[in-house]
């Protein structure tokens, strides 16, 4: 797999990651996760990323992999210590909730701590990022992160705080490749995709009842991409190999349950590059199909 270092970061990262997202909240079995991330690890896999709100994600990587801690750089999110419905934003709730989660994933420390999708305006107050430079100076975290879009982001990259930035980039939210990433690059910060293959929404025939998933499935319906009429691995495969094409990204995150599922896409990223032709082509349909409509969301 394909080697890139993470901004100024000393990361470098294998360009698929694992989100641990749908582990938490699909409810995975631990045998499964356990068997899941280390046939992960011992097929390459060296980034994971996570949040103390995807359920008991946490607790099930801790379970299955603490015991491989050097092998693999570890992130996670805070802001949400009581579900993603609950934020909470002052200092002494966000390095309480960063404990926390070094302790489900029985670890000393994390490689990045990101804060999890918070306005401009709690960034700009400063307690939220008082308590990630908080959490570094106490040897909890390596570096720290934001993970959001839009304006947000776009405070939060030309900061100066934050080594790591996760954006949602895809086939159906390119708003980033133009407004963000230029930015992002410039001040050399570490750039993950995160959403990067669009849930792979398009495979549902019908509207999706997740308010999450429906506005990637009402754009991919009229950008009509012909790649997603074909199999589900191709389609899959041509939209994770766009995400890594975008200049500046370094790795993309895939969440899965299925055991298999991270190997498999690893063979289509090392079996096949896009073209810049391929690539252009995805742009230029999003260019003038979304005519600047679609924003992304933190």
């Amino acid at each position: 797999m394909e080697m890139r270092q993470l901004g100024r970061t000393d990361m470098i990262v294998g360009t698929l990651g694992f989100g641990g997202a749908e582990i938490g909240f699909e409810g995975v079995e631990p045998e499964t996760v356990n068997r899941m991330l280390n046939s992960a690890l011992d097929s390459g896999l060296n980034l994971i990323d996570t949040a103390e709100c995807y359920e008991n994600s946490e607790q099930l990587i801790g379970r299955a992999v603490a015991h491989r801690r050097s092998e693999f750089y570890l992130l996670t999110k805070c802001g949400h210590s009581d579900g993603w419905t609950r934020s909470n934003w002052s200092q002494t709730a966000l390095l309480t909730s960063i404990r926390r989660s070094l302790t489900r994933l029985r670890t000393d420390y994390v490689d990045v701590i990101q804060l999890h999708s918070c306005s401009e305006e709690v960034l700009r107050k400063g307690a939220a990022i008082g308590a990630l430079l908080k959490a570094k100076e106490n040897g909890y975290t390596r570096y720290c992160g934001y993970s959001g879009d839009g304006r947000a982001a776009l405070y939060a990259i030309n900061s100066g705080v934050f080594d790591v930035i996760q954006l949602s980039i895809n086939i159906a939210d390119q708003e980033a490749v133009e407004t963000l990433m230029p930015i992002a690059v410039s001040r050399h910060l570490g750039i993950i995709a995160k959403r990067s293959i669009a849930n792979a929404i398009w495979k549902e025939s019908a509207r999706p009842p997740s308010s999450y998933d429906q506005p990637y499935w009402y754009r991919l319906n009229e950008l009509s991409y012909p790649f997603i009429m074909k199999s589900l691995a191709f389609a899959v495969a041509t939209a994770l190999q766009f995400t890594l094409s975008v200049p500046g990204v370094h790795s993309a995150l895939v969440g899965t349950s299925k055991e298999s599922r991270w190997q498999e896409n690893r063979a289509m990223l090392d079996a096949n590059k896009m073209s810049a032709e391929e690539f252009a082509a995805i742009r230029s349909r999003w260019k003038e199909i979304s005519k600047g409509r679609w924003r992304s969301e933190i």
